[in-house]
């Protein structure tokens, strides 16, 4: 599977946010721990409503976590 064309800052913001693991993100946001780590690998593009609530849980705007590789 190729790479994603984005990366994200979703594991500093997990540290940041008092080390939370990806399994307490995923409660938050409604997916497995697995699903966390593959977003977070670039394996894994979330959903619409998942990036949404990932943003949520941070405070932060989508694009403020999720950022687009120019070519």
């Amino acid at each position: 599977m190729a790479k994603l064309p984005f990366n994200n800052d979703i594991k500093t913001l997990r540290f940041l946010s008092g080390e939370m693991t990806q399994g307490d993100l995923g409660d938050k946001v409604g997916v497995t721990r697995q699903t966390i780590a593959a977003i977070e690998q670039g394996k894994y593009s979330p959903s619409l409503e998942v990036a949404f609530r990932i943003a949520r849980v941070f405070g932060k705007s989508v694009d403020a976590i999720f950022h687009w590789q120019d070519e």
